[in-house]
């Protein structure tokens, strides 16, 4: 039998404990219990559970499933405390956990799957080029193949355009919700949501402060959409849209001016020119909020902002993710006078900008 001193090494100051390579096999094989979600998602596992429950054979044949390892499936999602399950063999019934049946039923109003739908899709198989990436600076996804960047391949689909739409829409509602209950807007009369999509936070704050005035602000082929949903929100006596390119075209003018997930998708010009356009704006006293998964200014913590400033490497080449500091410096040379963080949902922060 070996003790723990013969599991011991030792370097220059003496004996140490022997490395233990759990993390890293954890996170180079990462990609196993990554997909094994991800294809959850895709053939509708949670949404089949819903409230009740299930055998692996009655599961197989509600999705037609015709592996052996059906209940190898099942029970790694057991294992990675995504399914719950009662009995063993064949007898074994499966159940949604708490956490997958708030947020991967598709019938729950706080569904996210769209999201990881998306990711499945797309990212996943251009997430197989991050090498190529990192060594020529360029984007991995449909323009390799097209030619044209993404936002223009999304743009030209009116139908794959509304699905992505509603795949951010359920990745972003919590940290929403959350602005709307942390951030003081007793003070303010009137929003815009740059690159608003589909109205969801114009909704989501009207619904919060009744004596809001809310513009969901996007391109023109996005109008329609938005207008739906903020019809069907019964908000539509408080929340317009307005469509122009952010790009190009001056913002409207509010006394509040979010930007929720928008400015990681640029490169730094482009960043800063956002951040004039919003000064230009609003008026003295206003403010500009920016919605997105900061990275910690240590650049230590925030795994989930590290790892989407690199997924805007695989979708844009220049874009990225950044931390507080940055964006209070961005906005001081700018013109604003003073910047404060406020955490939101998960990995996400505001970032808002006083004029």
């Amino acid at each position: 039998m070996t003790d723990a001193a013969d599991r011991s090494v030792t370097d220059e100051h003496g004996p140490v404990d022997d490395p233990d390579p759990s993390l890293i096999m954890q996170v180079g094989m990462g990609f196993w219990p990554s997909k094994t979600l991800l294809t959850a998602v895709e053939l509708g596992v949670f949404t089949a559970l819903g409230t009740g429950a299930g055998t692996a054979g009655e599961l197989a044949d509600r999705l037609d499933l015709r592996s052996r390892a059906v209940a190898d499936f099942l029970d790694g999602l057991v294992a990675l405390r995504l399914l719950e399950r009662d009995g063993s063999g064949s007898a074994a019934s499966y159940r949604n956990t708490t956490a997958t049946a708030a947020f991967l039923d598709a019938t729950s109003p706080r569904y996210i799957g769209g999201f990881l739908e998306m990711s499945n899709a797309r990212l996943y198989g251009f997430w197989g080029n991050l090498t190529e990436a990192l060594r020529t600076g360029r984007p991995q996804n449909e323009i390799k193949h097209t030619g044209r960047p993404m936002f223009e391949e999304l743009y030209a689909d009116p139908a794959r355009l509304e699905q992505f739409m509603n795949a951010m829409s359920g990745i972003s509602a919590g940290n929403f919700h959350a602005l709307a209950e942390k951030l003081d807007l007793s003070r303010y009369q009137t929003v815009c949501d740059v690159g608003g999509a589909t109205g969801q936070l114009s909704i989501i704050l009207a619904q919060h402060h009744p004596h809001l005035r809310c513009t969901s602000f996007d391109l023109p082929a996005v109008e329609p959409i938005a207008r739906r949903a903020i019809g069907a929100a019964g908000v539509a006596d408080r929340v317009a849209t307005a469509s122009g390119d952010f790009l190009v075209d001056p913002l409207p003018e509010a006394d509040v001016i979010v930007m929720g997930m928008i400015l990681h998708d640029w490169n730094l010009d482009r960043k800063l020119h956002l951040i004039r356009a919003a000064y230009r704006a609003l008026p003295p006293g206003g403010a500009l909020v920016a919605v997105e998964n900061l990275i910690d200014d240590d650049r230590r913590e925030n795994v989930f902002g590290l790892m989407m400033s690199l997924n805007m490497l695989i979708e844009f080449g220049d874009a990225f993710d950044f931390t507080g500091g940055d964006y209070r410096g961005w906005c001081e040379q700018v013109g604003f006078r003073s910047v404060e963080v406020v955490p939101l949902a998960g990995p996400a922060s505001a970032a808002i900008a006083y004029k």
